[in-house]
Protein backbone atom coordinates (compact mmCIF):
# COMPACT_ATOMS: atom_id res chain seq x y z
CA UNK A 1 0.00 0.00 0.00
CA UNK A 2 2.86 2.40 0.84
CA UNK A 3 4.47 1.79 -2.55
CA UNK A 4 1.08 2.35 -4.21
CA UNK A 5 0.60 5.68 -2.41
CA UNK A 6 4.10 6.91 -3.25
CA UNK A 7 3.76 5.91 -6.91
CA UNK A 8 0.29 7.42 -7.16
CA UNK A 9 1.40 10.72 -5.61
CA UNK A 10 4.38 10.92 -7.97
CA UNK A 11 2.18 10.26 -11.00
CA UNK A 12 -0.31 12.93 -9.91
CA UNK A 13 2.42 15.55 -9.47
CA UNK A 14 4.04 14.80 -12.84
CA UNK A 15 0.66 14.83 -14.60
CA UNK A 16 -0.36 18.12 -12.94
CA UNK A 17 2.81 19.85 -14.17
CA UNK A 18 2.50 18.44 -17.70
CA UNK A 19 -1.16 19.46 -18.03
CA UNK A 20 -0.21 23.14 -17.88
CA UNK A 21 2.39 22.98 -20.65
CA UNK A 22 1.12 21.41 -23.88
CA UNK A 23 4.56 20.31 -25.24
CA UNK A 24 5.28 18.54 -21.93
CA UNK A 25 1.83 16.99 -22.09
CA UNK A 26 2.55 15.61 -25.55
CA UNK A 27 5.83 14.12 -24.33
CA UNK A 28 4.04 12.54 -21.35
CA UNK A 29 1.35 11.01 -23.59
CA UNK A 30 3.96 9.70 -26.01
CA UNK A 31 5.88 8.07 -23.17
CA UNK A 32 2.70 6.48 -21.77
CA UNK A 33 1.48 5.25 -25.18
CA UNK A 34 4.81 3.78 -26.25
CA UNK A 35 5.41 2.07 -22.91
CA UNK A 36 1.85 0.69 -22.78
CA UNK A 37 2.16 -0.53 -26.38
CA UNK A 38 5.42 -2.31 -25.56
CA UNK A 39 3.80 -3.96 -22.54
CA UNK A 40 0.83 -5.02 -24.66
CA UNK A 41 3.07 -6.49 -27.35
CA UNK A 42 5.08 -8.41 -24.75
CA UNK A 43 1.92 -9.90 -23.23
CA UNK A 44 0.61 -11.00 -26.63
CA UNK A 45 3.97 -12.53 -27.57
CA UNK A 46 3.76 -14.69 -24.44
CA UNK A 47 0.99 -16.49 -26.33
CA UNK A 48 3.43 -17.37 -29.12
CA UNK A 49 2.32 -14.65 -31.56
CA UNK A 50 5.10 -12.74 -33.35
CA UNK A 51 4.17 -9.10 -33.77
CA UNK A 52 5.44 -6.16 -35.82
CA UNK A 53 6.50 -4.14 -32.80
CA UNK A 54 8.52 -1.48 -34.67
CA UNK A 55 5.57 -0.74 -36.95
CA UNK A 56 3.25 -0.50 -33.95
CA UNK A 57 5.57 1.82 -32.03
CA UNK A 58 6.04 4.11 -35.04
CA UNK A 59 2.26 4.36 -35.40
CA UNK A 60 2.10 4.98 -31.67
CA UNK A 61 4.09 8.16 -32.29
CA UNK A 62 2.46 9.31 -35.52
CA UNK A 63 -1.15 9.13 -34.30
CA UNK A 64 -0.82 11.35 -31.18
CA UNK A 65 1.57 13.76 -32.91
CA UNK A 66 -0.85 14.25 -35.82
CA UNK A 67 -3.68 14.90 -33.35
CA UNK A 68 -1.55 17.31 -31.31
CA UNK A 69 -0.69 19.47 -34.31
CA UNK A 70 -4.19 19.17 -35.75
CA UNK A 71 -3.06 18.00 -39.18
CA UNK A 72 -5.88 18.39 -41.74
CA UNK A 73 -6.40 14.72 -42.60
CA UNK A 74 -9.51 14.17 -44.74
CA UNK A 75 -11.56 10.98 -44.83
CA UNK A 76 -9.95 10.01 -48.14
CA UNK A 77 -6.45 10.48 -46.68
CA UNK A 78 -7.42 8.42 -43.63
CA UNK A 79 -8.56 5.54 -45.85
CA UNK A 80 -5.37 5.84 -47.90
CA UNK A 81 -3.22 5.68 -44.76
CA UNK A 82 -5.12 2.64 -43.48
CA UNK A 83 -4.64 0.88 -46.81
CA UNK A 84 -0.94 1.83 -46.89
CA UNK A 85 -0.48 0.53 -43.33
CA UNK A 86 -2.08 -2.83 -44.12
CA UNK A 87 -0.04 -3.09 -47.33
CA UNK A 88 3.16 -2.36 -45.38
CA UNK A 89 2.32 -5.03 -42.81
CA UNK A 90 1.76 -7.51 -45.64
CA UNK A 91 5.17 -6.65 -47.12
CA UNK A 92 6.80 -7.04 -43.71
CA UNK A 93 5.16 -10.45 -43.37
CA UNK A 94 6.70 -11.49 -46.70
CA UNK A 95 10.19 -10.67 -45.38
CA UNK A 96 9.94 -13.32 -42.66
CA UNK A 97 11.76 -16.59 -43.19
CA UNK A 98 8.76 -18.76 -42.35
CA UNK A 99 5.00 -18.49 -42.01
CA UNK A 100 3.78 -18.28 -38.42
CA UNK A 101 0.27 -17.14 -37.47
CA UNK A 102 0.12 -14.54 -40.25
CA UNK A 103 -3.42 -13.33 -39.55
CA UNK A 104 -2.88 -13.21 -35.78
CA UNK A 105 0.37 -11.28 -36.16
CA UNK A 106 -1.15 -8.56 -38.34
CA UNK A 107 -4.45 -8.43 -36.47
CA UNK A 108 -2.89 -8.18 -33.01
CA UNK A 109 -0.47 -5.47 -34.17
CA UNK A 110 -3.25 -3.36 -35.68
CA UNK A 111 -5.49 -3.94 -32.66
CA UNK A 112 -2.73 -2.83 -30.28
CA UNK A 113 -2.32 0.42 -32.22
CA UNK A 114 -6.07 1.12 -32.25
CA UNK A 115 -6.62 0.04 -28.66
CA UNK A 116 -3.79 1.95 -27.04
CA UNK A 117 -2.41 4.60 -29.41
CA UNK A 118 -5.63 5.74 -31.09
CA UNK A 119 -7.97 5.61 -28.09
CA UNK A 120 -5.49 7.19 -25.67
CA UNK A 121 -4.72 9.98 -28.15
CA UNK A 122 -8.24 11.33 -27.66
CA UNK A 123 -6.86 12.89 -24.48
CA UNK A 124 -4.88 15.17 -26.79
CA UNK A 125 -8.07 16.20 -28.61
CA UNK A 126 -9.68 16.90 -25.22
CA UNK A 127 -6.71 19.09 -24.27
CA UNK A 128 -7.16 20.95 -27.58
CA UNK A 129 -10.66 22.14 -26.57
CA UNK A 130 -11.00 25.87 -25.96
CA UNK A 131 -11.21 25.08 -22.24
CA UNK A 132 -9.18 21.93 -22.66
CA UNK A 133 -7.22 22.17 -19.42
CA UNK A 134 -10.39 22.26 -17.34
CA UNK A 135 -12.09 19.50 -19.31
CA UNK A 136 -9.04 17.24 -19.18
CA UNK A 137 -8.61 17.79 -15.44
CA UNK A 138 -12.30 17.00 -14.95
CA UNK A 139 -12.02 13.85 -17.08
CA UNK A 140 -8.98 12.57 -15.18
CA UNK A 141 -10.50 13.31 -11.76
CA UNK A 142 -13.75 11.49 -12.57
CA UNK A 143 -12.10 8.49 -14.22
CA UNK A 144 -9.36 7.95 -11.66
CA UNK A 145 -11.83 8.77 -8.89
CA UNK A 146 -13.75 5.71 -10.06
CA UNK A 147 -10.55 3.68 -9.82
CA UNK A 148 -9.90 4.78 -6.25
CA UNK A 149 -13.51 4.34 -5.17
CA UNK A 150 -13.71 0.84 -6.62
CA UNK A 151 -10.37 -0.12 -5.04
CA UNK A 152 -10.96 1.12 -1.49
CA UNK A 153 -14.67 0.27 -1.26
CA UNK A 154 -13.96 -3.15 -2.76
CA UNK A 155 -11.20 -3.80 -0.21
CA UNK A 156 -13.42 -2.73 2.69
CA UNK A 157 -16.84 -4.08 1.74
CA UNK A 158 -16.28 -6.43 -1.21
CA UNK A 159 -17.88 -9.85 -0.73
CA UNK A 160 -19.58 -10.90 -3.96
CA UNK A 161 -17.19 -11.55 -6.88
CA UNK A 162 -17.70 -9.61 -10.08
CA UNK A 163 -16.74 -11.53 -13.25
CA UNK A 164 -14.48 -13.90 -11.35
CA UNK A 165 -13.10 -15.56 -14.49
CA UNK A 166 -11.75 -12.18 -15.66
CA UNK A 167 -10.60 -10.56 -12.43
CA UNK A 168 -11.11 -12.63 -9.25
CA UNK A 169 -10.25 -9.72 -6.91
CA UNK A 170 -12.99 -7.41 -8.18
CA UNK A 171 -16.33 -7.37 -6.36
CA UNK A 172 -19.87 -6.17 -7.04
CA UNK A 173 -19.58 -3.80 -4.09
CA UNK A 174 -16.36 -2.34 -5.47
CA UNK A 175 -17.88 -1.87 -8.93
CA UNK A 176 -20.94 -0.07 -7.55
CA UNK A 177 -18.75 1.97 -5.22
CA UNK A 178 -16.57 3.04 -8.13
CA UNK A 179 -19.58 4.24 -10.13
CA UNK A 180 -20.97 6.10 -7.11
CA UNK A 181 -17.58 7.75 -6.57
CA UNK A 182 -17.29 8.80 -10.21
CA UNK A 183 -20.75 10.42 -10.07
CA UNK A 184 -19.88 12.25 -6.84
CA UNK A 185 -16.54 13.47 -8.21
CA UNK A 186 -18.25 14.48 -11.46
CA UNK A 187 -20.79 16.61 -9.59
CA UNK A 188 -18.10 18.33 -7.52
CA UNK A 189 -15.36 18.69 -10.14
CA UNK A 190 -17.84 19.61 -12.88
CA UNK A 191 -19.19 22.49 -10.82
CA UNK A 192 -15.68 23.85 -10.25
CA UNK A 193 -14.01 23.22 -13.60
CA UNK A 194 -16.70 23.28 -16.30
CA UNK A 195 -20.03 24.89 -17.14
CA UNK A 196 -21.80 21.54 -17.47
CA UNK A 197 -25.31 21.35 -16.11
CA UNK A 198 -26.23 19.10 -13.18
CA UNK A 199 -27.83 16.61 -15.59
CA UNK A 200 -24.75 16.30 -17.81
CA UNK A 201 -22.42 16.06 -14.83
CA UNK A 202 -24.54 13.21 -13.48
CA UNK A 203 -24.71 11.46 -16.84
CA UNK A 204 -20.97 11.80 -17.46
CA UNK A 205 -20.21 10.53 -13.97
CA UNK A 206 -22.35 7.46 -14.64
CA UNK A 207 -21.05 6.87 -18.18
CA UNK A 208 -17.37 7.36 -17.32
CA UNK A 209 -17.78 5.22 -14.21
CA UNK A 210 -19.08 2.32 -16.29
CA UNK A 211 -16.77 2.73 -19.30
CA UNK A 212 -13.62 3.11 -17.20
CA UNK A 213 -14.45 -0.15 -15.42
CA UNK A 214 -14.93 -1.85 -18.77
CA UNK A 215 -11.46 -0.63 -19.77
CA UNK A 216 -10.03 -2.07 -16.57
CA UNK A 217 -11.83 -5.39 -17.10
CA UNK A 218 -10.70 -5.62 -20.72
CA UNK A 219 -7.05 -5.22 -19.75
CA UNK A 220 -7.56 -7.83 -17.01
CA UNK A 221 -8.93 -10.16 -19.68
CA UNK A 222 -5.79 -9.67 -21.80
CA UNK A 223 -3.52 -10.29 -18.80
CA UNK A 224 -5.43 -13.41 -17.79
CA UNK A 225 -5.25 -14.71 -21.35
CA UNK A 226 -1.49 -14.05 -21.37
CA UNK A 227 -0.95 -15.64 -17.96
CA UNK A 228 0.47 -12.53 -16.23
CA UNK A 229 -0.60 -10.63 -13.11
CA UNK A 230 0.53 -7.17 -14.26
CA UNK A 231 1.46 -5.75 -17.65
CA UNK A 232 4.96 -5.12 -16.19
CA UNK A 233 6.65 -4.24 -12.90
CA UNK A 234 7.71 -0.74 -13.99
CA UNK A 235 5.70 1.18 -11.37
CA UNK A 236 6.18 -0.02 -7.75
CA UNK A 237 2.93 -1.14 -6.16
CA UNK A 238 0.88 -0.50 -9.31
CA UNK A 239 2.31 -2.78 -12.01
CA UNK A 240 2.89 -1.40 -15.49
CA UNK A 241 1.85 1.72 -17.39
CA UNK A 242 -1.00 -0.16 -19.06
CA UNK A 243 -2.29 -1.12 -15.60
CA UNK A 244 -2.42 2.58 -14.70
CA UNK A 245 -4.06 3.94 -17.86
CA UNK A 246 -6.38 1.01 -18.67
CA UNK A 247 -9.42 2.82 -17.25
CA UNK A 248 -8.67 5.89 -19.41
CA UNK A 249 -8.32 4.11 -22.76
CA UNK A 250 -12.00 3.52 -23.58
CA UNK A 251 -13.22 6.46 -21.51
CA UNK A 252 -11.24 9.10 -23.46
CA UNK A 253 -13.00 8.71 -26.84
CA UNK A 254 -16.39 8.31 -25.11
CA UNK A 255 -15.90 11.58 -23.22
CA UNK A 256 -14.69 13.36 -26.36
CA UNK A 257 -17.69 12.28 -28.42
CA UNK A 258 -20.10 13.10 -25.59
CA UNK A 259 -18.80 16.67 -25.44
CA UNK A 260 -18.66 17.19 -29.21
CA UNK A 261 -21.93 15.41 -30.15
CA UNK A 262 -24.25 15.52 -27.14
CA UNK A 263 -23.26 19.07 -26.18
CA UNK A 264 -23.13 20.81 -29.59
CA UNK A 265 -23.83 24.25 -28.14
CA UNK A 266 -20.97 24.08 -25.68
CA UNK A 267 -17.93 26.08 -26.73
CA UNK A 268 -15.09 23.61 -26.90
Amino acid sequence: MLKRIISGTTIILITAVCLWFRPLYLMLLLALILTALWEFFRMIEKQGVLLFKVFGLVMGVLIPVSMFFGLPITREVQLLLILAGLFLLFLLELTRKENQQVVFSISATVFGVLYIAWCTSFMILIRNFEHGLQFLAYFLLVTKGQDMGAYFIGRRYGKRPFLKRVSPNKSVEGALGGIATSILVSLLAGALLTNLTFFHRTMLGLILGVISQLGDLFESLIKRDSGVKDSSDLIPGMGGVLDVIDSLIFAAPVFYFYVTMVLPNLRY
